[in-house]
């Protein structure tokens, strides 16, 4: 392949991608508005009209605001490859500190942050305007700068050193060094797995011993019949940055420990919320965690491998708008971007192997915390979740199809009513 022949192909892959999730998205806007005038009937009597227009109006509004983000990633996307703005960078950085891993790392890092200078307007209006316009943000400006700097350094104090280490791989290790990278990239998802819950969660929100001790025993109960052990049980100030709620366990091994927002603690009945954690722990215990490591892993595998092909090809750097040899003898760290921001365009026509994986595992929990617990507190549960963050009851099929990693609304409550009767006979 020449350069020509891979500009054009990226091209014609990003025409389709971005076409794609145009025609998604107006799709959805149109769906949803079609269906706002009135509750699905079998929600009619669980979720007021007004609850059901204002996650219309939320969901068109988030999905136009997501056009406008699309259009500008994609100016950026064009303006850092194929107009020039990698190979500006990577020049005027190389004659600023010459060749070598310093010029390596600083590439990487003047991405970074270029990126994020372009990404915080579109942060911010998301939470102070979007968000805020529909009652969810609770988050101060100085809070959502704090969490900025935190992660900004946080990034840095683990990212840096991985990145080193990559990058050294790349230069030394010889032609399976992707290999080498591979067990290096997994063994650091391994270990953030295991740190996350007490090193890293806690630098932005406070986690608190569960104090109801109603809900306590009865989740301990729970626990003990479906044979999960875990380090504690814990309430998550959630509701310091968002009106959302949610229910999630993290780490693996001795250290998984159960994490509930307090939004979600305060809005359902005990009886929910064991039916929300059944679920929960469904994942667990049905071995879908691992399955998805599994699949992460493997598939991490493949990219680095094909990374290990693109990167000694200068089709691939010159098709997209660098010239390889004017500046540096290694180019490590450009094949790295490049490989980074230009997957995507190739593998978005893929999301729905993505989302037939992750409902098919939905749908599996749900069926082990019908066993478990009753299907009823479920429900109810969900429909509670549904309106308290307003979720469409009515989303585009296709656009779910390729975005929802969940089932919609009313085909995961049938289903949990048809788990329902079949438990109870």
């Amino acid at each position: 392949m020449n350069s020509y022949t891979f500009s054009v192909l990226f091209v014609i892959f990003l025409g389709i991608t971005v076409s794609l999730q145009f025609w998604l998205s107006t799709r959805q806007i149109r769906h949803v508005a079609r269906h706002r005038q009135a509750v699905p009937a079998e929600f009619a009597e669980k979720i007021s009209l007004a609850a059901h227009q204002k996650a219309a109006d939320y969901t068109i509004a988030k999905t136009q605001f997501g056009l406008i983000s699309l259009f500008m990633s994609v100016l950026v996307l064009l303006a850092f490859t194929l107009f020039g703005g990698l190979q500006l960078l990577a020049v005027t950085l190389f004659k600023s500190v010459g060749d070598g891993m310093v010029y390596q790392l600083s590439l990487v890092v003047g991405f970074a942050v270029i990126s994020s200078v372009i990404d915080l307007p579109f942060d911010y209006y998301r939470q102070f305007v979007l968000e805020e316009k529909f009652g969810f943000n609770k988050m101060s400006i100085k809070l959502f700068f704090t969490d900025m700097i935190k992660s900004t350094l946080l990034g840095a104090a683990i990212g840096l050193p991985l990145l080193w280490i990559v990058i050294s791989l790349m230069d030394k290790a010889g032609a399976m060094w992707w290999l080498y990278a591979w067990l290096v990239w997994s063994g650091f998802q391994l270990l953030m797995m295991l740190i996350f819950p007490t090193w890293i969660a806690p630098l932005f929100n406070k986690f608190t011993p569960l104090a109801d001790e109603a809900l306590k025993n009865r989740i301990e109960g729970l626990m003990q019949r479906v044979g999960f052990a875990s380090k504690g049980l814990f309430v998550m100030d959630g509701s310091k940055r968002s009106a959302h709620g949610n229910a999630y366990f993290s780490g693996f091994g001795n250290n998984k420990r159960i994490v509930f927002y307090d939004t979600l603690i305060e809005r359902l009945a005990p009886e929910e919320v064991e039916a929300v954690l059944a679920h929960e722990l469904g994942h667990f215990k049905l071995k879908h965690i691992v399955k998805r490591m599994i699949v992460m892993f493997a598939v991490s595998l493949g990219f680095l491998a094909l990374l290990g092909y693109l990167k000694s090809q200068i089709w691939f750097y010159t098709g997209l708008g660098v010239d390889p040899v004017m500046f540096a003898s290694s180019n490590n760290a450009m094949a790295l971007i490049l490989f980074m921001i230009t997957l995507p365009v190739f593998t978005f026509v893929l999301s729905p192997l993505t989302s037939i994986s992750s409902r098919k595992h939905e749908f599996e929990a749900d069926a082990f915390a019908v066993k478990h617990t009753n299907a009823n507190d479920l429900v109810t549960a969900l429909v509670k979740l549904y309106e308290d963050n307003a979720s469409t009851l009515t989303p585009d099929p296709v656009h779910s199809a390729f975005y929802d990693s969940h089932p919609p609304a009313s085909i995961r409550i049938a289903h949990l009513h048809q788990q329902g009767q079949v438990a109870a006979a």
